[in-house]
């Protein structure tokens, strides 16, 4: 079947047909026919001013939304530019659509010097995607499409990079730009819901650690949670799934070694939508897990990785806890931890500890403030910096989707890029971004991408000079500092060049309220917040 629309104008369409609305892109000499297709439909396109910004920004719109984004990036640098974003959703199960062009298919791995040319392009960001194909023909694209959207929707959602040569982008196409229906979550077994319910018979330390394949089933937690009594630890990417003054939520500490103890002496653990990676836990070597386990995950690997189950649950996780909880008995009635008080116990003890020392305690100084600003629907996305560390056991919310941080990447330059992305996919919900000043010198230039975009985003710069939490390190390993104190720019006036507002507040208070007038200012707001301010003192 021939159409009147090239391959490029045609993919436009079918993303269109699976109800993506936004494409971060930035067009080049190889992508014009994809642009062709853009101007066609009704998606709106972002210009990013780089492809690792533009990476994150559709990583930020993913992590808020839910939704799968799409970035369309150039051969060669386009690609390679975009890899770190893609690594950083890939490393936190984010769905990521990235359409790249490559050489004309004459030119593949022939290594004749041709523009961007990379002898084999999809070798160099496969490793970071659930899969990654080289389109030869036109009636290889619709499947290429769906098994994407297969992977973001009812399988552990990652990044899917496909690209076209360059001459196969501009041929006719060949099938009709529709969408095609998706197959659908795959549903446990009723055998292996009987086995985890077994286990769970006469449990009287129950845990559970829900991960961030479950955040948006929250009520599913919680039924198994209140029939078992069962203490419920977050991850990082699952805060905000339960409400945060639940009795039974023992909060998102997983990185303290008291939580490692209360684990430790659990005799039941259920571990639902989380791998137990190094990053949810930071323990040397793994979770000290003395009783049962049960694991529940749609990804098998996550069955059986570093830690064999005694029993196992494959399948969507929100499903799998319902159907796990129908077949437990009647509520707990004060059984394991239903009272609550040990949990609490917990709670204050993590937060006590995190506590400890003086920065720790300007760190929370400033959580508190964004938080008393951030309405209950808003959220908070945080770069890798020290209070953006301890914002992930700290800082309380109770909404799905409220809160993210780059654990499994630990990316330098995400939060801001990927908060304009966020703010652009879900607009009725106020954001706040958390950056130090070392990682926010990586993608800046971003904030003429917020102010083209009119993106109302205030961007707290956590400025303590340097590379704190390594130039901390290094003291504590007594290494003589060295490359974590670089000279830093003027902060406001390098946003006010960009055409955004710049504030440096003068108290807690006019932190808050500065966040308060960013939601509203129609172009990002940077308010500076020194670690050495007289206020956080």
């Amino acid at each position: 079947m021939s159409t009147n629309m090239t391959n490029g104008q045609a993919l436009m369409q079918l993303l269109q047909g699976y109800g993506i609305d936004t494409v971060f892109g930035m067009p080049g000499v190889h992508t014009l026919e994809y642009y062709r297709g853009i101007a066609d439909t009704e998606m709106n396109h972002v210009m990013f001013r780089h492809e690792q910004g533009g990476g994150f920004m559709a990583d930020g719109y993913a992590r808020i939304t839910g939704k799968p984004a799409v970035c369309c990036v150039i051969t060669g640098p386009g690609v390679t530019n975009i890899a770190t974003a893609v690594g950083n959703a890939y490393a936190d199960s984010q769905p990521m659509l990235v359409i790249a062009s490559t050489n004309a298919s004459e030119d593949l791995g022939a290594g004749r010097g041709r523009l961007h040319e990379i002898t084999d392009q999809r070798a160099s960001i496969a490793p970071l995607t659930a899969f990654s194909q080289t389109i030869m023909h036109s009636n290889s694209i619709p499947s290429a499409v769906s098994r994407a959207f297969e992977v973001f929707a009812n399988s552990r959602p990652r990044p899917v990079h496909l690209e076209l040569p360059i001459d196969k982008i501009a041929e006719a196409a060949e099938f009709a730009a529709e969408a095609s229906p998706l197959a659908g979550r795959p549903m446990p077994s009723p055998e292996s819901i009987e086995r985890a319910a077994a286990l769970c018979k006469g449990a009287e330390r129950p845990v559970i650690i829900a991960g961030g394949g479950v955040v948006e089933a929250g009520d599913a937690i919680l039924s198994v949670a209140e029939k078992l009594g069962a203490a419920v630890l977050l991850t990082t990417a699952a805060k905000g799934a339960i409400d945060w003054d639940h009795p039974l939520n023992a909060g998102s500490g997983l990185s303290s070694p008291l939580v490692h103890d209360f684990i430790g002496e659990a005799d039941l653990v259920i571990a639902v939508g989380t791998e137990l990676s190094e990053t949810d836990t930071w323990v040397p070597g793994f979770l000290p897990i003395n009783g049962k386990l049960i694991r529940i995950d749609i990804d098998v690997e996550n069955l059986s990785r570093d830690l064999a189950p005694d029993a196992a649950v494959l399948g969507d996780g929100g499903a799998a806890l319902s159907m796990l909880a129908d077949a437990l008995p009647a509520a707990a009635n004060g059984r394991g931890f239903g009272d609550g008080k040990a949990i609490a116990a917990l709670r204050k003890a993590v937060i006590n500890e995190a506590m400890e020392g003086d920065k720790a305690k300007k760190h929370a100084k400033v959580l508190d403030a964004i938080r008393a600003a951030v309405p209950e629907n808003g959220w908070l996305i945080t770069d890798a910096t020290q209070p953006g560390y301890m914002a992930n056991t700290y800082y309380p919310t109770s909404t799905p989707r409220s809160y993210t941080h780059p654990s499994g990447y630990c990316t330098l330059g995400s939060a801001m890029p990927s908060a304009i992305g966020a703010r652009l996919g879900a607009p009725d919900r106020p954001g706040v971004t958390l950056a130090g000043d070392a990682g926010f010198l990586f993608t800046v230039q971003e904030l003429a991408t917020g102010v083209d975009e009119g993106v109302s985003l205030p961007i707290i710069l956590w400025n303590n000079d340097g590379l704190g939490q390594i130039r901390d390190d290094m003291i504590e390993k007594d290494i003589k500092p060295i490359g974590v104190s670089p000279r830093n720019p003027d902060y406001k006036a390098l946003a006010k060049a960009f055409g955004a507002e710049a504030v440096e507040p003068d108290s807690l208070d006019s932190l808050t309220g500065a966040m308060r007038d960013g939601f509203t200012a129609g172009r990002p707001v940077l308010i500076q917040v020194r670690e050495d301010a007289d206020y956080l003192n």
